[in-house]
């Protein structure tokens, strides 16, 4: 059984998605605001969590977002009445998973819910046999079973979730060209052009993290009018 936590200031809400979610066979733990949130993540180990985006006591849920994405890299779907395109874009880039938008559909949220969880999965253990589980270049490592990326020195790089997903999706198709459309479908499971902006501040970020100098990147390569591509090279194992 996959455990979620909900965390809705809203009762009719909480009871909703967990009456919902536990006939689809989830254990499901809802509280109403950030303490509670904490508590929760102290003692129980989830598989992902619904967020609502405005909860009482000053805490909004990208704040939350963001303190959850120091400790884990747990999935985040973001359910909110604020449709406004500039939260969801603040959301993917602080590492959202995902973004629904309130009134929204029961069997919608599950579809979105279980993509996401399938990508983590399939990520995280790309063969199924726990082999090939790292890609290695020459001046990083990927380790997909833990979620990790190290320098070639055996520093941890500090990635968020949506910049590893990023990282190995460039890293599986080296020397291919990718628009941004194509990232934003293969990180996030879905082709959102209002997004192009997130992708571009996620590259950004990335260049930061693994190219010796950011302003003049080696690794992941812009094309003109198209997208990126990574151009760093791989070393067998």
């Amino acid at each position: 059984m996959q455990n979620l936590l909900v965390i809705d200031d809203d009762p009719r809400i909480r009871d909703m998605l967990t009456r919902y979610f536990e006939d689809e066979g989830f254990g499901v733990t809802a509280v109403a605001d950030a303490p509670s949130m904490r508590t929760c993540l102290a003692h129980t180990t989830f598989d992902a969590i619904l967020l609502d985006l405005v909860l009482p006591g000053g805490d909004d849920g990208l704040a939350i977002a963001r303190e959850i994405r120091i400790t884990s890299d747990i999935p985040i779907l973001m359910l909110t009445g604020r449709d406004d395109v500039i939260d969801r874009i603040v959301g993917l880039e602080i590492g959202a998973d995902d973004y629904i938008a309130k009134p929204f559909h029961l069997r919608e949220v599950l579809a979105r819910l279980r993509t996401v969880l399938r990508r983590r999965a399939a990520i995280s253990t790309p063969n199924g046999d726990g082999k090939g589980d790292a890609l290695t270049f020459e001046t990083f490592t990927l380790d997909l079973g833990r979620r990790l990326a190290v320098t070639a020195g055996g520093s941890d790089i500090d990635l968020t979730t949506g910049e590893f997903d990023m990282l190995v999706v460039l890293c599986r198709h080296p020397k291919r060209v990718l628009s941004r459309e194509t990232l934003m479908e293969l990180t996030r499971g879905r082709n959102l052009d209002a997004f192009d902006r997130s992708i571009d501040a996620q590259v950004g970020r990335l260049r930061k993290k693994i190219e010796s100098d950011p302003a003049k990147p080696d690794l992941i390569k812009s094309v003109r009018g198209v997208g990126y591509v990574f151009t760093g090279k791989p070393v067998s194992r």
